[in-house]
């Protein structure tokens, strides 16, 4: 069951990486994303994505948009309603859920604790106001606001403990409002984005207390979290080398293991704020608080530009939630990837190794790891796509 699980969670990891965008998206995309990465040391569960995304403007009649994202066992999508409140202000409905999105991992000292990790199903509804405060200018600021009602069913698998004490099932009301200045479109890698933007999100639980062993953890009835992100990536005209720098910090109140960040691994389309360190396990560090940076620069190999070297890296110094605390608050990892991009622009493949400084194995400090990245870009067949260099704004994801 625990096998079966993973595999099945690995197909949904990804979605929330797609779930909220900082406007409703006015270009027509489609999307397959394909993730996949192991640790050489180690056991953990499997950490992998695998789903389709479809964004559809002039849905039914032009002021609506269509986003789906489809995985075997979740489904996440919203419509959008753009100028409902006003010429530059859009509302989204959204409606998602399915298996093993809410699934828990347990990590401690760099180990991998099967028998404290259980299985969470989910369902939610959410209402979103997107609105554009410099309407004409070339980078666009927007505010979000989002509420969104979301339910938590946990049960056990095979590997937990009946020791164990499952936290509640229970009902979560999260409201969230942030600022954007520029954005990312969601695409493995784009040649150009440019992002500021600052976040504040609260978590209120109709259901909190103590679980696991003898009440040894305890999930808030309310979390806070607040973070913000400065991001840049550039792609040199002729050379096509690009480069792509990333600092990130947040920090929270009441945070407990359901609700910190989570850092580690390499899965740059794990989440909507991925916090990447090669060679550490999927989320291995969970932090009340942190600040990382990652960097990645991209050569060409040949003078097509279609295969290329990517090294890279990525630091964080963070404070971890109470009872997953370990030996230092600094942890960092470096790697390369090797990629290669079809001359349409249809496929990108990537494989990649990373290397942990800090992460904690029984062999001692280091660990290694190797994953897989895939894109099919079903969009840039068809003229007109969003694959120019003018289309980099206004797309942000907004969630851990």
């Amino acid at each position: 069951m625990q096998m079966k699980s993973a595999l099945l969670l690995a197909m949904t990891v990804s979605l929330t990486a797609f779930t909220a965008l900082g406007q409703v998206d006015p270009d027509k995309r489609e999307l397959v994303q394909l993730g996949f990465t192991q640790a050489v040391q180690g056991a953990s569960p499997v950490a992998a994505y695998g789903f389709y995304y479809l964004n559809e403007p002039n849905f039914l009649q032009t002021n609506l948009t269509l986003r789906i994202a489809l995985a075997p066992v979740y489904l996440d999508s919203e419509v959008g309603l753009v100028g409902l409140l006003g010429s530059n202000t859009d509302l989204g409905i959204g409606l998602a859920g399915g298996g093993f999105a809410d699934d828990y991992y347990e990590f401690q000292n760099g180990k991998y604790l099967p028998e404290q990790s259980f299985t969470g199903d989910g369902a939610e509804t959410s209402v979103s106001i997107y609105h554009l405060f410099d309407p004409g200018s070339r980078i666009p600021l927007f505010g979000v606001i989002r509420v969104k009602e979301h339910y938590s069913a946990y049960s056990r698998n095979d590997d937990t403990a009946s020791g164990f004490v499952l936290p509640h099932n229970h009902g979560t009301t999260e409201w969230r409002a942030g600022l954007r200045f520029g954005g990312r479109e969601p695409l493995l890698h784009p040649d150009l984005a440019m992002e500021l933007s600052a976040w504040y999100e609260g978590q209120y639980r109709t259901e909190s207390g103590s679980y696991g062993f003898n009440g040894d953890r305890i999930l808030e009835a309310n979390s806070e979290l607040f973070w913000a992100r400065a991001l840049l990536i550039y792609t040199l005209p002729e050379s096509k080398r690009s480069f792509d720098v990333e600092l990130l910090g947040g920090g929270s109140w009441h945070a407990d293991r359901i609700s910190a960040y989570r850092l580690g691994g390499n899965l740059p389309l794990a989440s909507e704020f991925p916090l990447t360190i090669p060679g550490y396990f999927y989320q291995e560090l969970s932090a009340r608080d942190f600040v990382s940076l990652s960097a990645q620069y991209s050569v060409p190999l040949d003078a097509g530009h279609l295969w290329s070297v990517t090294p890279m890296g990525a630091v964080a110094a963070l404070e971890y939630v109470p009872g997953l605390g370990q030996h230092g608050s600094v942890n960092s990892g470096v790697g390369v990837a090797f990629g290669y991009t079809s001359r349409s622009g249809v496929w990108q493949v990537m494989l990649d190794y990373g290397y942990g400084f800090e992460a904690q194995r029984a062999e001692g400090r280091g660990a290694q790891s190797i994953g897989i990245l895939c894109q099919i870009n079903l969009g840039a067949r068809h003229p007109g796509g969003a694959t120019g260099l003018d289309r980099f704004i206004g797309f942000l994801p907004t969630h851990f």
